[in-house]
């Protein structure tokens, strides 16, 4: 009878043919990193709620109960991971089209 690892080799195809890169290793743990904090992920979640996927800083504040500069930095540490833009009406956030930041996820 064969090994329950010999069976899954046997019937499994690998989900991956190459290990990732160095530097898409890193792009990816800079992302996990700025997920890594629960206030970044509901932002985050906050933003993509909103109508347009946008949203002012002044929205955000009081549902995480947090102070205005707290949550400019948690969405400026979302924002160089790549996982929310900035653009100048305000202090208005955007989260990227999912096509969009999944083409700024390594792809193999």
């Amino acid at each position: 009878m064969p090994t329950t690892q010999t069976a899954l080799s046997a019937c499994c195809a690998p989900l991956v043919t190459e290990s990732i890169s160095a530097e898409d290793a890193v792009t990816l743990a800079a992302k996990f990193k700025a997920l890594a904090d629960p206030t970044r992920v509901r932002l985050l979640s906050m933003v993509a709620a909103h109508d347009g996927n946008e949203a002012c800083v002044c929205d955000l504040t009081e549902p995480v109960g947090l102070s205005q500069p707290t949550v400019s930095h948690h969405l400026k540490i979302l924002v160089d991971a790549g996982l929310l833009s900035r653009t100048k009406r305000g202090v208005w956030l955007t989260t990227p089209s999912f096509q969009d930041r999944s083409k700024s996820w390594p792809q193999r």
